[in-house]
């Protein structure tokens, strides 16, 4: 998810967008723990997507 794309969201649906974000991380993690991952590049993905959501949330507040 691009920056600009998240910063014309509000504070609430950016919070949301970090529960999905938090969730699937777990979820990678798990999967990747019991070897089901294909692709490991996608925990790389979410870990910055989580980064600029908290970013954004810091800029906002």
């Amino acid at each position: 998810m691009k920056a600009a794309e998240l910063r014309q969201k509000s504070v609430d649906e950016l919070k949301v967008e970090l529960t999905a974000l938090l969730r699937a991380q777990f979820g990678l993690r798990m999967q990747h723990a019991t070897g089901q991952l294909a692709k490991t590049t996608e925990i790389n993905r979410v870990r910055k997507d989580i980064a600029r959501v908290r970013t954004i949330l810091a800029d906002k507040a």
